[in-house]
């Protein structure tokens, strides 16, 4: 009886230190981008999509050749603009940053991973038309990857950040999976009513 209690405790203590490993793992990495345990799972989860690109850009492939640092924020505090957006892109000092709108600080997973793969497409302090329909129609395309992907997670589910991938999706996929729709929506945006056309990187064909 004692060898078979010692045989579970064991197994069960090999079992603890194999998944904290692969916590460990999983996390390696990301120390320079956040300590937010979501996010991080968010970041791993656009391993495998479309959205691969703007992870590694998050980890430091990007302009700056340094990780992006991403935080949860009022963005009220930047603009009155800014206050009901979802997120910002922001550079300070060389240091590129993605701050989220507070509010979906405990938004479905896979929503915050599309979010991500957005924002860090914006990388320098030029901004456009065809900059912002790459970056939403990139966002829009992970969103239906993963949403086929882990259906589980975001299925009946009515959190605002969610809300708005689900109309993504929608203009992209009516769209024929292109980007028309999307682009149609950003020059409707008073948001974005200053933006040229084109901005280095980003010039509409």
């Amino acid at each position: 009886m004692k060898k078979t209690k010692l045989l579970s405790l064991s197994l069960a203590l090999a079992l603890f230190l194999g998944l904290s490993q692969k916590s460990v793992a999983n996390t390696s990495g990301y120390e320079k981008v956040t300590s937010n345990q979501r996010v991080i799972e968010a970041l791993e989860m656009l391993k495998g999509t479309a959205g691969e690109f703007s992870r590694k850009a998050i980890l430091g492939q990007n302009l700056t050749g340094k990780p992006m640092k991403i935080l949860f924020k009022n963005l009220g505090q930047f603009s009155r603009k800014h206050a009901a957006g979802d997120a910002l892109g922001w550079k300070e000092n060389g240091q590129l940053y993605i701050l989220i709108n507070q509010k979906h600080r405990n938004a479905p997973i896979p929503a915050l991973a599309s979010l991500l793969s957005h924002e860090a497409l914006h990388q320098d302090k030029y901004n456009s038309i065809s900059e912002e329909t790459y970056a939403w129609s990139m966002e829009a395309y992970v969103w239906l990857q993963l949403k086929e992907k882990y259906p589980n997670l975001v299925k009946n589910h009515y959190h605002p950040l969610v809300q708005r991938e689900n109309i993504l999706g929608d203009m992209y996929v009516k769209a024929n999976y292109t980007s028309d729709l999307i682009r149609k929506q950003i020059r409707m945006n008073p948001a974005y009513s200053d933006l040229p056309q084109n901005s280095p990187g980003f010039v509409n064909k």
